[in-house]
């Protein structure tokens, strides 16, 4: 290599650091998301109560993930009465239900376990479990954006729903009767062994608040 060669190289190599201090540039790729239709990223997590969960527990059983946040207008809209008619016929189908939180310390959502208790007696939800996800190593993991942002994982682990709890992106009460109940329909068809006609959709609600 000539001298000029040399030169030019350790230029370029000198703006890429510059660009990756300064934020433009990424120091790591990011994890993929996970895909509908391939085996549903494997996870371990330790609940409101201070038991683990893995999905490996459950093989066999059709997995609702649900991300959520009680300080956001969007979950509290559903939290009226929609998403606890969701996990109570989620209950009775035998479906397991993971409500996760993986608000950071000091951010917005942020609950211990007692106040996550506290939150699901109060709200009348029905929850298999809440999952404390504070570093966010499972919200990260499902790539999930939003709260709420809901996935359906069939009995062979395989993810068959990923996006939005309905076609409506507002946090109007009276949206929900007018929407189409994307998960609802999706949880549906996995509990009867049947394929989900819309198996991606747009999750819509607050940004999770993932540790900064």
């Amino acid at each position: 290599m000539n001298g000029s060669s040399r030169r030019a190289m350790l230029r370029t190599t000198a703006s890429a650091a510059a660009l990756v201090a300064a934020g433009f540039l990424g120091a790591a790729p990011a994890l993929a998301a996970p895909v509908v239709g391939q085996p549903a990223p494997a996870f371990t997590a330790v609940d409101s109560k201070g038991k683990q969960h893995s999905l490996a527990d459950y093989k066999g059983k059709v997995v609702v993930l649900e991300w959520t946040n009680h300080d956001c207008p969007y979950v509290k809209k559903h939290y009226q009465a929609n998403m606890p008619n969701l996990q109570k016929q989620a209950q009775d189908a035998g479906v397991v239900w993971l409500s996760v939180i993986s608000s950071a310390p000091g951010e917005q959502g942020f609950v211990d376990g007692k106040k996550a208790d506290e939150l699901t007696a109060s709200r009348n939800a029905a929850p298999s479990a809440v999952l404390l996800d504070p570093q966010g190593t499972v919200g990260k993991a499902y790539d999930a954006r939003t709260t709420p942002h809901m996935y359906v994982i069939d009995a062979k682990g395989v993810l068959r729903y990923a996006g939005g709890i309905d076609s409506i992106a507002s946090a109007k009460l009276e949206d929900i009767e007018k929407a189409s109940p994307l998960f609802k329909t999706a949880m549906e068809a996995v509990v009867k062994g049947q394929n989900v006609a819309q198996a991606t959709t747009r999750p819509y609600g607050c940004n999770v608040k993932y540790k900064s």
